[in-house]
């Protein structure tokens, strides 16, 4: 799909997209399309329930004294509360409503908004965004799709005077984008696709973009003592690999990065410790925090941005076999910490363990992010509206709410107190890998705390975030990629030179 700008004029075809405020306020683009049509916006207002909050809308079919073959009035809420947010919803709104419509065309207007700190480039741009992010559609092996389900818009214009400086801003923005679709892309697809050596693959791709990669295997881990990581992948005919990606985008290339680290079970079958059937095809997504860190760094590439980033993605299958890890085993981490395995289906920590210790030791960063879907206590704690926050520096974890509430990707900061440190020592180990039913989530960030030195850190629990049941303004059923733009905004807030 194609995201144009130009300036404001009237279509002739397609579908036209205005803006309403709360109380039924017209945007300047409504009031001249109520005045040029003889009042229809008015009359369909007053005749509906559409009072302008965020996120309603109200279409109209083939209106009189337009060239459109519809007309879609999008709410933006009160004036005052139109942010980068609701000016993306705008635009995310309307193409959940019209992206199967049959129309080729969309054009959105975007208006100075008395009242907004917004400008009419800031909203077009962002309105821009929130269209691309809702187009996002994996159906590359759907075959038999019908032609009334598949989308049919080719092209979006967002329509307004200043429509250079707002194609100026949106260059940055679809870089992002680019970074979510890939996301999106990885955690879409199966297990049979998508599994380590396939996966760092698609890592290794970025080069192209000025990524620097390294791929490290089984032998290269195993020289260095990656116990944790490799008792994980044992059971499995893939190869486990350990993905390095640097962006070097700082005016000081020596200067401390800041890294990110994410968790790649490309499908986690529960080892040994076998999950039940029921739900277990979801576990191709439990690379999930591996798909947001491949992503935001293709989206730091994208937008060239001014800062040093490492990403670095453990990649395992954990699956039952002859040679998997069995509950009991010990295994002895890089850190040399030993780890008594309780439970092989609480794998992910393992992973991390091994790749946290590697990250801290090699690249030295001011500070340090770990992203997974780690434990089912987090959906129990917080459902599928906040991921868990959990960090070792009140700066590090206020910068991430921050960063969060900005762009709509909401983080609840859990505690890390010693008390749940005592539920994972081992009778014969250094410490156990799983803690018991209660604090599941909490005692699973205690054990990742062991593996940090004296580095900044947080660990961000996003296993009930990273899968959409349902669709929302900015993101259609199905993989997130929950993550990428919060990590892209505290790169851009914090680290990078401005």
């Amino acid at each position: 799909m194609k995201i144009t700008f130009a300036r404001a004029v009237q279509p002739t075809e397609g579908a036209l997209v205005v803006g309403i405020l709360e109380n039924r306020v017209l945007t300047a683009s409504a009031r001249r399309i109520d005045e040029q049509t003889g009042g229809l916006i008015g009359r369909a207002l007053a005749a509906s329930r559409f009072e302008g909050k965020k996120n309603q809308s109200l279409l109209l079919l083939t209106p009189a004294g337009l060239d459109v073959q519809r007309l879609l009035l999008i709410g933006l809420g009160k004036a005052e509360a139109v942010d980068a947010l609701a000016a993306q919803a705008f635009g995310g709104n309307a193409m959940a409503q019209l992206l199967a419509s049959g129309d080729q065309l969309v054009t959105l207007a975007a208006d100075d908004i008395e009242g907004s700190a917004l400008s009419a480039a800031e909203l077009a741009a962002n309105a821009a965004f929130g269209a691309k992010l809702r187009s996002y559609r994996f159906d590359k092996y759907r075959t038999k799709e019908k032609k009334d389900e598949k989308p049919s818009v080719k092209k979006v214009t967002v329509s307004l005077g200043d429509h250079a400086a707002a194609k100026r801003l949106f260059a940055s923005l679809d870089g992002i984008s680019e970074g979510v679709f890939l996301a999106r892309d990885l955690v879409s697809e199966p297990a049979n696709v998508i599994f380590p050596e396939s996966l760092a693959a698609q890592a290794k791709a970025l080069s192209e973009l000025g990524l620097a990669i390294e791929v490290l295997g089984e032998k290269q881990m195993k020289k260095l003592g990656m116990g944790a990581l490799l008792g994980v992948g044992q059971g499995s005919e893939r190869e486990s690999q350990l993905v390095v990606m640097r962006w070097m985008g700082a005016a000081d290339e020596s200067e401390a990065p800041v890294a990110f680290v994410g968790k790649g079970v490309t499908f986690d079958s529960g080892g040994i410790s076998i999950k039940p059937a029921a739900g277990m095809e979801d576990m191709k997504w439990d690379m999930g925090g591996a798909a947001v860190v491949i992503g935001l760094m293709k989206a730091l590439a994208l937008r060239k941005a001014k800062a040093n980033v490492v990403g670095i993605v453990g990649l395992v299958e954990n699956m039952p076999s002859g040679t998997a890890q069995r509950p009991g085993d010990v295994v002895t981490s890089l850190s040399g910490q030993t780890v008594e395995v309780i439970n092989t289906d609480a794998e992910g920590r393992l992973v991390l363990a091994d790749a946290l210790w590697y990250t801290q030791d090699r690249f030295k960063p001011q500070a340090m992010v770990d992203l997974a879907t780690l434990t089912g206590a987090i959906i129990i704690s917080l459902g599928d509206h906040f991921a868990g926050l959990f960090a070792n520096d009140d700066a590090l974890a206020a910068n991430l709410l921050a960063a969060g509430k900005h762009v709509g990707e909401p983080l609840w900061r859990m505690p890390l107190d010693d008390p749940y440190d005592k539920q994972i020592k081992s009778d014969i180990a250094d410490m156990k890998n799983v803690g018991g039913r209660e604090g599941g989530s909490i005692t699973a960030a205690m054990f990742l705390k062991r593996f940090v030195k004296e580095t900044k850190w947080a660990h961000l629990d996003i296993a009930g975030v990273t899968w959409a049941k349902k669709d929302a303004p900015l993101t259609p059923k199905g993989a997130t990629a929950f993550g990428v733009r919060l990590l892209d905004r505290l790169v851009a807030e914090n680290y990078e030179q401005k």
